[in-house]
């Protein structure tokens, strides 16, 4: 019953009150006298309803440099060079999502995020991996925040994570890795 029930519910958010407002829109108007507005009221909803689809579906596109450069300093990152975003990818479904994006960055923002990680006070090198904490541990709506920086064998990394303060919402889990070999930063957001 439940795998029936749920679909169900799905399309009659995402597909069923939309066309019911779209309807009420239209005949309403209409049965007052006004047939021409009730189209065009009917043509601006139905445009902007277009408008809001290609938006979920290709926000991968709207994506910009400011939008990653903001993202980066809510982690304490700061670029002041030149970047380029080299890779960018998101994904949403009920109750959780996913932003990952990689940018080519200067030598020199890339030594100035590793120092700001390095000289955080609580960095622990991969010798001492022993008190990175594991998020699986903790509980996932109530708690401190907590941000961890350290290093691996291949990148220094800065995560951050902070419950959602409210019983079955998801957490925010936030990383980002700065790679040894190459002059790239790694962001990712993930909600679960």
């Amino acid at each position: 019953m439940d795998d029936f029930l749920f679909p169900l519910i799905l399309f009659l958010i995402f597909i069923g009150i939309p066309i019911v407002f779209g309807l009420l829109i239209y005949i309403i108007p209409k049965k007052l006298g006004y047939p021409r507005f009730a189209r065009y009221l009917l043509l601006t909803y139905g445009f902007i309803c277009l408008l809001f689809t290609c938006y979920l579906f290709f926000s991968d596109y709207f994506f910009t440099k400011s939008d990653a450069l903001k993202l980066a300093e809510e982690q304490g990152i700061t670029l002041v060079d030149e970047f380029k975003i080299s890779n960018n990818n998101s994904s949403f479904a009920i109750g959780e999502s996913y932003e990952t994006f990689t940018l080519k960055i200067s030598n020199l923002d890339k030594q100035k995020a590793i120092s700001k990680i390095i000289n955080s006070k609580n960095f622990h090198s991969t010798e001492d991996s022993n008190h990175i904490v594991s998020y699986n541990s903790l509980n996932q709506y109530w708690g401190p925040k907590i941000t961890q920086n350290y290093e691996t064998e291949d990148a220094y990394v800065r995560e951050y994570f902070k419950p959602s303060g409210q019983n079955n919402y998801a957490p925010t889990f936030r990383k980002i890795t700065i790679s040894k070999l190459k002059n790239e930063l790694i962001y990712e957001d993930i909600d679960e």
